[in-house]
């Protein structure tokens, strides 16, 4: 088999394809089936993508024997040097026996292209579970935290490796964890941010090289950054490699799962104290996320030196999951269609405390670029949560628009929300109950939109050059569907598309014909939103648009299709969107710092 090559080929960078121009789709699919026909060639069957980041992506197969092997590529489009990090990967990935880690078969290289061959890991990632199930259950919890507490203490420990040093996985998060839901048991994938430690856990050089000791190089530190909603602060501002890096990386993970987060920052408000875990892995959870550098050492060591508490810890045989509250009203329909949702979020200024483009530390890094730099600096951790949890609803089949607003006394809320998969209904209901809860722990004024759409309805027309107009072809219009039920207006209900203003974050100014013709919309009764996004060559049409007074449906059909007449008249780029809800039926919610303690209990019986 290892005769057979696998020839040069890569995927762009990571964006539904249904937002790619014509020419990058048509390139993503061809690199698509390239990958599908070469592991073919292999003699893989059963092939798929499973999954892809900012480095490269990830393709299975089944082998002739029935083996379910991975294959990881770089992507040929990065530095030289950040793809040869895939022979690293494989290197360290060879080292460590474990049962928690997924078996290295070989490392290839043809022409620029790396390739990484290994047994793929049984079950779906937790990333994937968590948006499925919600917070997991506090015994798979207790579980999970076990298995990776054990597998750090392994690799952390010199004896485990020919190289007598701890080694540090650098990028540990739910997206990184295979769980296998037949046994309960996990695997530690994606070890490309792994390193050797330059300290050990207590600060000591792990160098036994006294040139290393010496020369200036302890200073430079060797760490990779991971994905910054779950890295501690040490590892984003280039502190020098420890395994303290995964335990924080482990303790945003176990944070995020058991709370149904996408990221560690909500921890000021919906505290590790909240969620009713056994008080000793909540309080210890609550010190390693903690401000405190001194105290999320401490805590570490705590949760390290005693797991036997937590082994022995009672815990009820059927799984316990919080009981939620009704925060905003949730429509549940059911739909056969597939879905890309897409989070557009505008107004997003105000959540900064300041507008510096600081430099977090010079590291030549696309994840850096990729997550932090373009809109999380300046934020402050229950802020940077809040967005992350309005991107987390994107994970789910829904379309819809939100608007928040912070006033002194509290946090206003309107909303028009569908799901359409209610088996996904409790976990969607969580997501939205944590957006609120970190809403209320925000305290400034302002408001944030966001609008919920299918990108697979988003229209695209191109042009060849910025000098050319945009021109819509002629089978083109933009979709609208019908209420099941006429509404009639009642203007004192209504909520407008220019209520709130012009949106300070938006930088494309629509022409006035244009603009007129969204005012003649804007009375007519309907929801949903209608954002322009223009590029060089390329203009994107994003909308979710259902008609609720069904006498003016000649008249709103005839305003979309002048507003597809007057794309010519844009010029300039940048992005402008405009979000419509159905009425006004405004929430109220009261600040609140943090929420209250809730432990589990010690008898587990007490559990309703």
């Amino acid at each position: 088999m290892s005769e057979k090559k696998l020839q040069h080929f890569y995927i762009a960078e990571e964006q539904s394809i249904y937002l790619l121009s014509h020419k990058d789709a048509t390139k993503l699919k061809q690199w698509l089936e390239l990958c599908h026909a070469q592991l073919a060639q292999l003699g893989y069957q059963h092939i798929e993508l499973l999954g892809k980041g900012a480095y490269g992506f990830v393709f299975c197969g089944v082998n002739s024997l029935g083996q379910q092997h991975v294959f990881k590529f770089s992507r040929v489009t990065l530095p030289q040097h950040v793809q040869d990090r895939l022979a690293d990967e494989a290197e360290m990935q060879a080292m460590i026996n474990h049962p928690n880690i997924p078996k290295l078969i070989e490392y290839m290289k043809i022409k620029r292209q790396s390739i990484v061959h290994m047994a793929r890991s049984p079950g779906l990632d937790l990333d994937v579970i968590s948006h499925q199930q919600g917070p997991l259950a506090v015994e798979q919890i207790v579980h999970i935290t076990i298995q990776l507490v054990e597998l750090l203490k392994f690799i952390r420990d010199p004896k485990n490796n020919t190289r007598a040093k701890p080694i540090v996985h650098g990028d540990i998060k739910p997206s990184n964890i295979v769980f296998n839901l037949e046994d309960d048991s996990l695997q530690l994938i994606d070890w490309g941010s792994s390193v050797w430690a330059q300290c050990d856990k207590d600060g000591h050089s792990t160098s036994t090289n006294v040139m290393d000791l010496m020369s200036g190089d302890l200073q430079q530190t060797n760490s990779r950054m991971g994905d910054i909603y779950f890295i501690g602060e040490e590892q984003l501002n280039g502190g020098l490699s420890t395994p303290r890096f995964d335990e924080q990386g482990m303790a945003a993970t176990i944070y995020a799962l058991a709370s149904g987060q996408s990221s560690r920052y909500g921890y000021k408000v919906i505290t590790a104290s909240s969620l009713g875990l056994p008080q000793m892995l909540a309080k210890a959870l609550d010190g390693m996320l903690g401000d405190d550098e001194k105290l999320r050492i401490k805590a570490g060591d705590y949760l390290f030196n005693n797991l036997n508490l937590l082994k022995n810890t009672v815990m009820a045989s059927t799984p316990t999951k919080p009981k939620l509250a009704n925060a905003i009203p949730i429509w549940l329909k059911s739909t056969t269609d597939e879905m890309d949702t897409v989070v557009y979020g505008s107004r997003k200024s105000f959540l900064r405390e300041s507008s510096l483009e600081e430099s977090l530390v010079d590291i030549d890094d696309v994840q850096l670029e990729k997550y932090y730099k373009n809109f999380l600096v300046g934020m402050g951790a229950t802020e940077k949560a809040f967005v992350a949890a309005v991107s987390r609803l994107a994970k789910y089949p829904v379309v819809g628009g939100l608007a928040i607003r912070w006033e002194k006394d509290g946090v206003y809320v309107d909303s028009n929300l569908t799901l359409f998969d209610p088996s996904l209904e409790y976990a969607f209901k969580s997501a939205i109950q944590n957006m609120i809860t970190l809403a209320r722990g925000i305290f400034r004024i302002g408001i944030f939109k966001s609008c919920l759409f299918n990108a697979r309805k988003t229209l695209h027309v191109e042009r060849q050059n910025s000098a050319q107009a945009f021109i819509a072809a002629k089978e083109q219009h933009i979709p609208f569907e019908l209420s099941k039920l006429s509404d009639l207006d009642n203007a004192t209900q209504l909520h407008s598309y220019f209520e709130d203003g012009k949106d300070p974050d938006e930088y494309l100014r629509l022409p006035d014909e244009m603009m007129a013709v969204l005012k003649r919309m804007n009375p007519i009764h309907h929801t949903g939103c209608i954002i322009f996004e223009v590029l060089e060559t390329h203009l994107k049409i994003h909308s979710h648009l259902m008609l609720l007074n069904h006498q003016m449906k000649d008249e709103f059909e005839q305003c979309l299709k002048e507003i597809l007449e007057l794309l010519p008249t844009i010029k300039g780029i940048g992005i402008s969107g405009f979000m419509k809800l159905p009425y006004k039926d405004t929430r109220f919610f009261e600040h609140v710092n943090e929420l209250p303690e809730h432990f589990y209990p010690k008898n587990p019986k007490l559990i309703n």
